[in-house]
């Protein structure tokens, strides 16, 4: 699943014009070489997914002298992450606010809740 040439640049084209090769971004950001291809071509199928995907883009886009913003743009349309507007996000109409844990318990007489203790150890 690769991107059409009009959204994403030719990365390996740009990377060897600044003459910097595949093995030394590999070698600086310890990133697997097949990953690093794939990201070149475009193809973000084959990394390995959740927030590697956005790091290991950023990191080939730093050590390639490249705009990062340019690569996640074109990562968010392939995987269909665009953001919706802010008019489109809505707030649950039954959500209510998280109490803190000591909310939820019982209010218990602290003599009665050591008078239990006690004899629970006699069991």
């Amino acid at each position: 699943m690769g991107l059409n040439r009009t959204v994403l640049p030719n990365l390996p084209a740009l990377r060897r014009q600044k003459g910097i090769s595949l093995e030394a971004i590999c070698a600086s950001t310890c990133i697997s070489r097949r990953y690093l291809e794939a990201i070149e071509r475009g193809d973000f199928t084959v990394l390995p997914g959740g927030i590697y995907d956005i790091s290991y883009i950023r990191q080939y886009a730093r050590a390639a002298d490249f705009d990062e913003d340019v690569l996640l743009e074109c990562y968010s349309e392939v995987k269909g992450l665009a953001e919706p507007a802010a008019s489109e996000v809505q707030p649950a109409a039954d959500v209510r606010p998280i109490l803190p844990f000591s909310h939820y318990l019982p209010l218990v007489p602290r003599n009665l809740f050591n008078v239990s203790i006690r004899k629970l150890r006699k069991i």
